[in-house]
């Protein structure tokens, strides 16, 4: 009796270590798990991608069209969003999947699009986003997926343009994926419309690699060399999991209507902190407020916690110091950790950052001023209460 006691305890302490080892082999190979569960098995030239969203309807746009007038909005924001869609069934999503529907609702517009809710009337198209297995490789069909997905957001802004612009100033923001799709964007369609490119206030490629040598002093629209300036551009990516080589290593940049990598390039890099190109380094002290809006809601402005990171630009990269508070967490599936943090440690900053340059743009005050900081103190000293019968 006390033999098969013992064996079966080897037993269960066998099957308890193979278990261990199996949860180290799939953490350690998660990502080989997650790219082969994604992959479409079909070659991109022989997919039959989604329906193409129609931008004349207002399902195809992630927010309403804000039709508050310009006194209240000075400018037009064109918002593209960050990967919400993971893939399995298709390269491209479809516009509207469900799923990833609603972490764009949930997660990505309240943290990426809401710094911006008070610079201007939004205009975030939903679009046939390159899927999260195409971010997992540098096959070429993953990278005719994502420069498919150009040719829903250039669509988009040019029924921005026929229907809606009314020649305000302009800021365009684009996030991760989104900043691949707004930098061509810029390139191809502001940039060499002189009219257009006059009103531009600010350009934000957010957790994007784009090549330094693009935008250079000299180039129609430069990097931001400093936060009072109008028409330039705000860029930066941080390593991904810490490894700067394999983050510049695998990064996709344009040539023309192709995706190639960026092989030995110098990547952009302004710090949100300053809002400039600068490898100075900037303290927790300047940041003016991080954020976690996720789940609150469109229109439901965060509370902030200032003082949360610090960040510097090294080799075209942007370090940022751990953040001192809790709720800036990383996402728990292993998906949602490969796209971008569902919170937002400059939410502030670019708020600040875009409302400066549209007001600069115009030559005067359009945006509210946040009242001046207590500097003298008061001593309340304690009074008598008589009670009136």
């Amino acid at each position: 009796m006390f033999g098969l006691k013992g064996f079966k305890r080897w037993i269960a302490l066998g099957l308890g270590a193979l278990a261990v080892v199996l949860a180290i082999g799939a953490f350690a190979f998660r990502i080989d798990i997650l790219r082969t569960s994604l992959d479409p098995r079909v070659p991109f030239q022989a997919y039959a991608p989604p329906r193409a969203p129609d931008y004349a309807e207002a399902r195809a746009w992630a927010l309403p069209i804000d039709s508050r007038p310009a006194a209240a909005l000075p400018a037009d924001v064109f918002f593209i969003h960050p990967t919400t869609y993971d893939g399995g069934n298709h390269w491209n999503g479809p516009f509207r999947d469900q799923q990833a529907a609603r972490m764009l609702d949930r997660v990505m517009l309240p943290n990426y699009a809401g710094p911006f809710a008070r610079v201007g009337r939004i205009f975030a198209p939903r679009y046939r986003q390159a899927s999260l297995y195409s971010h997992l490789t540098l096959r070429e069909d993953a990278r005719a997926a994502r420069a498919f997905a150009y040719t829903d957001v250039r669509a988009a802004f040019r029924v921005w343009r026929a229907r809606h612009d009314s020649g305000r100033p302009l800021v365009l923001v684009g996030v991760e994926q989104g900043g691949l799709l707004a930098e061509r964007l810029l390139r191809e369609e502001i940039a060499p419309d002189p009219a257009l490119r006059k009103r531009l206030g600010g350009v934000y490629l957010i957790e994007t690699i784009a090549p330094a040598d693009r935008y250079g002093p000299g180039a129609p629209v430069p990097a931001c060399a400093r936060r009072a300036q109008a028409g330039c551009v705000v860029a930066w990516a941080t390593p991904r999991d810490g490894d700067r080589r394999r983050t510049r290593d695998r990064a996709l940049v344009w040539d023309g209507d192709m995706l190639v990598v960026l092989d030995g390039r110098a990547p952009l890099c302004v710090n949100p902190l300053t809002g400039s190109r600068t490898d100075a380094p900037a303290d927790a002290h300047q940041s003016l407020g991080a954020a976690n809006a996720t789940g609150m809601g469109w229109g439901v402005r965060p509370p902030f916690l200032k003082r949360q990171v610090s960040a510097r630009c090294v080799d075209g990269l942007l370090d940022v110091s751990e953040a001192k508070s809790s709720a800036f967490r990383p996402a728990r599936g292993w998906a949602d950790r490969l796209k971008v943090a569902p919170y937002n440690l400059f939410y502030g900053d670019l708020e600040a950052d875009a409302q400066a340059r549209v007001t600069t743009l115009l030559g005067r005050q359009v945006y509210g001023r946040a009242a001046a900081p207590i500097t003298r103190s008061i001593e309340v000293r304690t009074s008598p209460v008589h009670r009136i019968d």
